[in-house]
Order: structure tokens, then C-alpha cells, then sequence
């Protein structure tokens, strides 16, 4: 019995950790990279030497990310471009080629969110407009979906790269109020699989497809859910920290060690699956 041959040297014992876990150089697409999660994982690749790219919609929000970054030493960029529309997303990795930027080696897919009309917490779901479930599933599905065709595609082109996506703990478990939202994620850690399978069969061990999942973190579009408009929590709130062996939120750059390491050579044999961060919460059965 023979075995292939893989893309990748036998990485040496001696090497060092600090190399291995490096981003030195690699260049790294963040979509929605100036939200809470996504510009905080933008810093945090950017901090461990990537040249980041900020990819969104909203020109001034992209700028100020950019300068935050520049401001801390790193490296960045922005280029506008609405991740729902396959000819944005093509026509940003042409700007990018034109800049001189031909070789994606990473990429984030943090656009997302959820929609407030498809919420239900405080109504039947059979109330919810079928225009809000479908408005909330392409944000975040085809938000995905639709970069990592373009950006994948490069990858697969060179033979190497890695993708990571956004999940939720609402693609592992029911969550109240939220079937638009955790019906997306679903088909995020699905497609998470799907892709990791598919471009490694077809285009080589370089390439990897993975996902965090995060537990509870406090941002713009969740706050109101979770915080009463004095700075109190929630019942939601009280009873996610209850639910959460770790006993409180997470912080947002307390997902940069998991983003860094699955984009990193420290992560070469770790394909196609989704990593919790979220204090215990999904290993809790709450009793």
C-alpha cells in the first residue's frame, strides 16, 4: 500500500511555536470586519502579521477599522462590497489584483446577523413574515456562501488557503426567538463540511473549510436583547449565564486564539469542523 504524496514539508521538531502558529505575510479577507466579532478578529490577524483586508458595505465604518489597525502597527485595507451580490464580491477580488494582490491565503466570512422582524420572543412564530425569514437566512447563508465561492475559488487555483466561517450556538441547540437566524447557522456548519470535503478531494491537503461557533457576546445588534436600557441584564442574559459553566459573556478577543490557530500552519491536519467558544455552554445539559 502507497500513500500520496501531501502538499506540505514535514514540519521539523525544532521549529518554533511562535512560527508556526505566525500569520506573517498571509494576506486575509475579513467580511464585515468592522463589526464587534469581525473587527476584533480583523485586529487580531492583522496583530499576528496577516495583511487584512476589510471587506463590507459601509465605507466609513471600513476606513475607521482600517485606520484602528494602522494605528496599532498592522497592516489593512478596504474595499466595499456587498457580500449578498456574487458581482460585488468578484468585482472586490479584482480590485484587489489590480492593487497587486493576487494570492488570497485567508478567509473570514463575519458578515451576518440576525433581523429584528424575524425575531418571535415575543409573538408566535407563525407570525413571522416569510420576507424577514428570508431576509435573515441570506444575510448570513448566502453572506457566506457567496464570498467563499469567489474568494474559494482562488484558493483552489493555488492549492492552498483557509476559510473560516461563522456559526452560532443556535445551529446546535433550539434557541427561543430566533428560527431565521439559527436555521442559517445550521446550514453554515453544513456547508462548513460540505466545503471542507469537497476542496480537499478535489484540490489538495492546502486547502481548509472550518467554522467557529460563539457562545455569548455582547454586541450592537444583540444588546437590546440582553441588556435593559439602564445597563441591567436581561432574563434572556440571566439565564444564558446560567447556562454557562464559565458563568458569564464571552469577550470578543477571546475568539482570536481559535480564528488564528485554524488559519495557521499550527492547524494543517484540521479540516471541516466547527470549534465552540462559548465558556462550556454547548457541553452543559443545564442540570
Amino acid at each position: 500500500m502507497t500513500f500520496p504524496a501531501t502538499n506540505h514539508p514535514t514540519v521539523p521538531m525544532t521549529r518554533s511555536a511562535d512560527r508556526n502558529f505566525s500569520l506573517h505575510g498571509r494576506l486575509a479577507i475579513v467580511t464585515g470586519g468592522y463589526g464587534v466579532l469581525g473587527g476584533m478578529i480583523a485586529s487580531g490577524l492583522a496583530a499576528a502579521g496577516a495583511r487584512v483586508v476589510i471587506v463590507g458595505r459601509r465605507p466609513d465604518a471600513a476606513a475607521a477599522k482600517v485606520a484602528e489597525i494602522e494605528a496599532a502597527g498592522g497592516s489593512a485595507q478596504a474595499i466595499i462590497a456587498d457580500v449578498l451580490d456574487p458581482d460585488s464580491i468578484r468585482a472586490s477580488a479584482e480590485e484587489l489584483a489590480k492593487r497587486g494582490e493576487h494570492d488570497v491565503d485567508i478567509l473570514i466570512n463575519a458578515a451576518g446577523g440576525n433581523v429584528s422582524r424575524a425575531r418571535s420572543d415575543n409573538r408566535s412564530v407563525f407570525e413571522i413574515p416569510m420576507d424577514a425569514f428570508d431576509e435573515v437566512l441570506r444575510l448570513n447563508l448566502h453572506g457566506t456562501v457567496a464570498p467563499t465561492m469567489v474568494f474559494g475559488e482562488l484558493m483552489a487555483a493555488r492549492g492552498r488557503g483557509s476559510i473560516v466561517n461563522i456559526s452560532s450556538m443556535a445551529a446546535m441547540q433550539a434557541l427561543s426567538g430566533v428560527l431565521g437566524y439559527s436555521v442559517a447557522k445550521a446550514g453554515i456548519d453544513n456547508f462548513t463540511r460540505w466545503m471542507a470535503v469537497d476542496m480537499a478531494r478535489r484540490h489538495g491537503d492546502g486547502i481548509r473549510v472550518n467554522a467557529i461557533a460563539p457562545g455569548f457576546f455582547l454586541s450592537e445588534q444583540n444588546r437590546a436583547v440582553l441588556v435593559t436600557p439602564d445597563g441591567a441584564p436581561t432574563d434572556r442574559a440571566r439565564k444564558i449565564v446560567e447556562r454557562t459553566p464559565m458563568g458569564r459573556f464571552g469577550r470578543p478577543e477571546e475568539l482570536m486564539g481559535a480564528v488564528q490557530w485554524l488559519c495557521s500552519d499550527a492547524a494543517s491536519f484540521v479540516t471541516g469542523v466547527v470549534i465552540p467558544v462559548d465558556g462550556g455552554f454547548s457541553a452543559f445539559s443545564g442540570v
